[in-house]
């Protein structure tokens, strides 16, 4: 994993040294218009030669496709992208359509969930055509990632729990995955720890700056984890509920865990041995108490769903990666 890791509060007003002179295309969504963050970017560093600013939550095709003939002849040699997951993937979006010359990215993430920031894909949704798509390319590493906990003060309650609730998913998706080593489980149970010690203390009291820092240091340590062993089962029947039922990602991924930790116990010893540091027993109990006090259910029909119904539409390449099959 080539991306140098740059953690700090505040550590975004520091900017200007990563950008190093280099003429820089700023990619954000329209939520940071709002908040004056654009402005504040261009107070660190007169580099910034185009700002684009209208990047939509589950990025799809046809939007990405018009930004990018918007883009597409503006001289600049970095992308900074500044925003949650769809923002990341966007920019690595553009960087793989560009075959002309090597564009350098630059992440900060405002969200603490998809971990994009340290992995090589991207996830680029077609609505119209109900399909999810994954790009793959070493070139879509960034070559910093700035986490920078106050950043995420302004996410929502929902937003909060859903990308959390992905952080947790990427985390225990890295475990009953048959790319996992000793190195990556113990990354994993960091981060899975984390979120089970901080996210409903976060929910409740969402400005708190202590426990933002920790889910976003649960987020980088998910993605170091899932960065090496890419994603299982859980996300691949997430996509086909996501895609046909219009539930959101980190949900989509992760009310199943449960269902998925209760089949996984006592097949493997080291995933055991994970599931007692981690909820201090190799039991789902701790992980439904949570999921109930966040108002997600775990039931297929309250997503309006069959489990049969998922498992028909499974994603077979996320599958392969997985321990864990059910039937």
């Amino acid at each position: 994993m080539p991306t140098k890791i740059v953690y700090g509060l505040n550590e975004l007003e520091n900017i200007n040294k990563y950008i190093d002179g280099r003429k820089t295309l700023l990619i954000t969504s329209q939520g940071f218009v709002k908040r004056g963050l654009i402005e504040k970017i261009k107070s660190f560093t007169d580099d910034i030669v185009y700002v684009v600013s209208t990047i939509k939550s589950h990025p799809e095709f046809k939007d990405l496709e018009k930004i990018y003939n918007e883009i597409k002849s503006i001289d600049f040699e970095l992308i900074l992208a500044v925003g949650g997951g769809s923002v990341i993937d966007s920019a690595k979006y553009f960087i793989n359509k560009n075959d002309k010359k090597d564009i350098s990215l630059i992440s900060v993430p405002t969200t603490a969930g998809t971990s994009s920031e340290i992995t090589p894909w991207a996830t680029i949704w077609d609505m119209d055509a109900k399909k999810k798509y994954s790009i793959e390319d070493k070139r879509l590493f960034s070559e910093v990632a700035i986490y920078d906990a106050t950043l995420t003060l302004s996410i929502p309650k929902e937003i909060t729990i859903q990308t959390g609730l992905d952080t947790l998913s990427h985390a225990l998706e890295s475990i009953w995955n048959k790319n996992a080593n000793e190195i990556t489980v113990k990354y994993a149970i960091k981060s899975a720890k984390l979120i089970m010690q901080n996210l409903e203390n976060l929910v409740n009291d969402l400005d708190n700056l202590t426990y933002r820092d920790n889910i976003m240091k649960a987020s980088m340590y998910a993605g170091l984890a899932f960065s090496n062993t890419k994603t299982a089962i859980a996300h691949a029947m997430s996509y086909y509920i996501t895609t046909h039922k219009a539930i959101p990602h980190g949900i989509a991924c992760s009310f199943t865990l449960p269902m998925l930790i209760d089949n996984v116990i006592g097949k493997y010893d080291f995933i055991d041995k994970a599931f007692v540091e981690i909820f201090g027993e190799a039991s789902s109990c701790s992980l439904n108490i949570l999921l109930k006090k966040l108002s997600i259910s775990t039931k297929f029909e309250n997503y309006n769903v069959t489990k049969d119904e998922v498992l028909s539409n499974i994603n077979k390449d996320r599958l392969k990666n997985s321990l864990l099959i059910l039937s």
